[in-house]
């Protein structure tokens, strides 16, 4: 981001329609779909670093996959009877379809410049042993028919998979049973391209960017707004401190978010806890090795490991150029952002947490043996992670890089206890002027689906007017369900504008505008 597109800090009580905390993919589209909606209010964006897409958005923090549930199998999982449960790879599927069809709006009109964040590359399963050959098979027959799926593509025959992806079967050992499919329509995405796009293109149309300020603490005003304190952290700041008041808030800082929803007292957030799980990956841009692998190819995880610690080998385009990677390997720190505090983990607990984040942790022995074990692996041992996939390797044409940090959500059962939830979670205050997004994978790539099911829950009395122009943009939108083992399920917050059926009571409506955006 050039420094054109920043602006000055906000003046000690500067009022502001929306206020997104956070330069990141969640941030800028939800930004986005207000501007279009709503192209009279104003839009302030803060982030805390030097420049926009730097934690999760940033393309060597996440894995790129534009995930549609066609390679993993963590999205396909067995039931006890031996089917496969392809429930949650259909909804996925269809959020992901809704990303593309907003993409291609905004191409198209304009807002954003042109398509370089997006690289065809295609999705495959890859599996080993006669287990794990079956269960694919299964997998391939329950989803080839279903419409959405219905291009992909099964083998168990060397010589097809090795055409398919040749670094997977040199020099395998040809005894040992092996088996794949393949989806030619899957996609690289460089979600920290498409993110500066989309930041641009709200710049152009009058939002403000503050770089280099981070929100420090939100507190409710009498007449319902909100009372944000930020602190300027460039390093020539005349005013470190200042303040500004918004009408309607969003939080899409990554892992800085559940800290920032507690600091602002809804109780909707009692109870939220966050386990942060750090990772490795491995790349190189060897020209010989790049030209050998076009695909991002999932493979299945370790007994108790993560669903964000599936392996995968992956072709990713970066400012346009080339490169493989292969991970996630696990690790651990308590930070809650990459470039932030070690105290991070110790600083959210609270005394409504403390239960959620026990239970959960007793609950996921397996997950803390899966992490130690990782942390304490030596470097060989987990090269041959990458040889299992890729018999050829060798350490000489790899190097390590940090990921970025996922924090999961652990939240109460039914019970009152912990658990810890491998998805994203939007959570909102219930008068709806305030919300955030928690959680990790499939995260980015279902951004759009996920913003618009935000601004149903926060904006119920505008969302009936907003609902076709949205589904003009996005078809997909109608008939598509919400996923609700990714996006939390509860139901839009009652609302003094409303009538218990739905019907708006414009009365009431009209006498508080001026408490409304």
């Amino acid at each position: 981001m050039t420094s054109s597109a920043t602006t000055a800090g906000a003046p000690t009580g500067a009022d502001v329609d929306v206020v997104l905390i956070g330069g990141g993919i969640m941030s800028a589209t939800l930004g986005t779909l207000l501007q279009q909606l709503e192209p009279s209010w104003s839009i302030r964006i803060y982030e805390r670093l030097d420049d926009v897409a730097q934690e999760s958005s940033n393309p060597w923090n996440n894995a790129g996959t534009g995930h549609a549930a066609l390679c993993e199998l963590n999205y396909t999982p067995e039931r006890k009877d031996g089917s496969i449960d392809i429930s949650k790879a259909v909804a996925i599927n269809e959020q992901f379809e809704i990303s593309r069809e907003l993409w291609q709006h905004l191409l198209a009109t304009g807002r954003i410049k042109d398509d370089s964040f997006l690289s065809n590359t295609p999705h495959m399963t890859f599996v080993r042993g006669e287990k794990n050959v079956d269960y694919l098979r299964r997998r391939y027959e329950t989803l080839r028919v279903h419409p959405l799926f219905r291009d992909l593509e099964y083998s168990t025959d060397r010589a097809t998979v090795g055409r398919w992806a040749p670094l997977l079967t040199t020099e395998r050992d040809a005894d040992e049973p092996i088996a794949a499919t393949r989806a030619t329509s899957g996609t690289d995405v460089d979600f920290g391209n498409l993110t500066r796009q989309l930041v641009d293109g709200l710049l152009a149309n009058g939002a403000e960017l503050n770089l280099q300020h981070e929100v420090k603490s939100l507190k409710r005003t009498k007449d319902g707004r909100w009372r944000l304190r930020v602190k300027d952290r460039s390093w020539n700041a005349r005013n470190r401190t200042s303040t500004v008041t918004a009408k309607f808030v969003f939080v899409g800082a990554g892992g800085g978010a559940l800290p920032l929803l507690q600091s602002a007292g809804i109780p909707e957030i009692k109870g939220f806890g966050g386990f942060p799980i750090s990772g490795e990956f491995l790349r190189t841009d060897n020209p010989e090795l790049v030209a050998q692998h076009q695909a991002k190819v999932y493979g299945k995880a370790d007994v108790g490991a993560p669903p964000m610690s599936v392996p995968h080998l992956d072709t990713r385009v970066v400012d346009g150029k080339t490169y493989l990677m292969f991970g996630p390997y696990a690790g651990f720190s308590p930070k809650y952002l990459k470039k932030g505090k070690y105290l991070g983990l110790i600083t959210s607990l609270r005394a409504n947490n403390v239960t959620s984040m026990l239970g959960a942790g007793l609950k996921n022995l397996d997950l803390t043996q899966y992490l130690v074990g990782q942390l304490m692996a030596a470097p060989e041992t987990k090269f041959q992670a990458l040889q299992q996939f890729m018999p050829t390797a060798h350490p000489k044409d790899w190097e390590k890089l940090t990921a970025g940090q996922r924090v999961q959500v652990i939240k109460r059962d039914a019970d009152g206890k912990g658990v810890l939830q491998f998805g994203t979670e939007i959570v909102t205050g219930a008068e709806g002027s305030i919300a955030g997004l928690l959680g990790a994978s499939p995260g980015a790539s279902t951004a759009a689906s996920a913003m618009v099911d935000l601004l149903e829950r926060c904006f119920p009395w505008r969302f009936t007017k907003w609902r076709a122009e949205l589904a003009s943009v996005m078809p997909s939108l109608d008939g598509v369900p919400a996923d609700a083992s990714t996006i939390d399920a509860t139901p839009v917050p009652e609302t003094p504008y409303l009538h218990a059926d739905g019907v708006l009571d414009a009365a009431v409506y009209d006498s508080q505008a001026d408490s409304r955006i």
